[in-house]
């Protein structure tokens, strides 16, 4: 999808304001152009603040990819692009991140049991103004896929949350590892769930540059 400006991406400078594994994954695996800088905004906000979940992941992503733009200009290294993103997990209107610990993870993963859920995930692309390279166009979106997972047995969520997988992934599982075996099905895009939109990414990506 992004083969039309291909050749444009290979002679600048993009960057992924994100440590995320899966997030590095998605984009090496269709040879996309970029280093990685992660950002040093400390994910604070206030959730209750937000009207809707995916309010609060648009304006987190934006914040992780301002701060590193901004950042790399006092460095005097301008960027032509910096993608920031971030991923949860909402079910009843309950945010769920990363677990911060083993019993929280497994209370997390007990909750989605036999439910569905929705995964958000939202990105910022942020490039300096042709006009005044001095400020900056943002382009903000977000995407959002259904999980099915069926019901799992306290002993099953236990022994999963026993292999550390679930520490850093937000609402306490890795659908493209081990965590995969507690989904059913997914509706709407997979690579959401990773952590990424790939398609509507690529889609934003072409509309911006």
């Amino acid at each position: 999808m992004i083969e039309p400006i291909r050749h444009k991406l290979s002679t600048k400078t993009i960057i992924l304001a994100s440590s995320s594994p899966r997030r590095r994954q998605i984009l090496q695996n269709i040879k996309f152009p970029f280093e990685v800088v992660p950002s040093m905004f400390e994910e604070n906000l206030d959730k209750v603040s937000f009207d809707k979940p995916y309010d609060y992941v648009q304006e987190t992503a934006y914040r992780k990819a301002i701060e590193v733009f901004k950042r790399l200009q006092k460095e005097t290294r301008q960027p032509d692009l910096v993608i920031g993103a971030d991923t949860v997990v909402t079910m009843d209107n309950i945010i769920f991140e990363k677990p911060r610990d083993e019993e929280h993870a497994f209370q997390m993963l007990s909750r989605l049991s036999g439910r569905c859920h929705t995964v958000y995930t939202g990105v910022t692309l942020i490039k300096p103004s042709v006009k005044n390279p001095e400020t900056f166009d943002v382009k903000r979106f977000h995407e959002a896929t259904d999980v099915y997972m069926p019901h799992h047995s306290s002993d099953v969520i236990k022994m999963y949350v026993e292999t550390g997988e679930p520490m850093d992934k937000a609402g306490g599982y890795g659908i493209q590892e081990r965590g995969g075996t507690l989904v059913e099905r997914v509706s709407g895009d997979y690579f959401n769930v990773m952590g990424f939109p790939l398609h509507r990414f690529c889609k934003e990506l072409l509309d911006f540059l």
